[in-house]
């Protein structure tokens, strides 16, 4: 990856929506080559997908919580992650080093919403002895770009 590929990236972090035409002359590249560089970028897994960046009040989805869950053994993780992996209301899962074991971002349309999801989904996940909820208040920053 050269210079011209990571200009193609912050770009695109940018805009993912700009033209083929438009990424070229912002790069100094003509049309093919910004077409060839687009595509290993995409073929070789660096950029994974382009999405479109939802305000969640807009689709009635202002409520955002933080879970940490802690599992009762390691036997549980990999289905676990698999169930995680499956739920929609779930837009992000880490697992993290030491305790607690997971840091999920579950978005709902209110606190009672979001209560019936933890004692309908979030409790009956595999292996989880210990969940603890954060209300996210205001979101600073959001839909961070990678340094490249």
């Amino acid at each position: 990856m050269d210079g011209i590929d990571r200009a193609i990236l912050r770009r695109l972090q940018d805009d993912g929506r700009m033209t083929a035409t438009a990424l070229a002359e912002e790069v100094g590249l003509t049309l093919a080559p910004c077409h060839r560089r687009l595509r290993e970028l995409e073929n070789s897994g660096v950029i994974r997908g382009y999405r479109a960046d939802v305000d969640p009040a807009k689709v009635n989805l202002a409520f955002e919580a933080l879970v940490f869950v802690t599992l009762k053994d390691r036997l549980t993780m990999k289905d676990f992650e698999y169930e995680v992996g499956k739920i929609g209301q779930i837009i992000d899962a880490q697992r993290l080093f030491g305790e607690p074991d997971f840091l999920l971002r579950v978005m709902a349309v209110d606190l009672p919403a979001y209560q019936r999801f933890y004692d309908d989904v979030l409790v009956t996940l595999p292996g989880v002895e210990k969940l603890t909820s954060t209300i996210v208040m205001k979101n600073l920053k959001s839909g961070g770009r990678l340094p490249i």
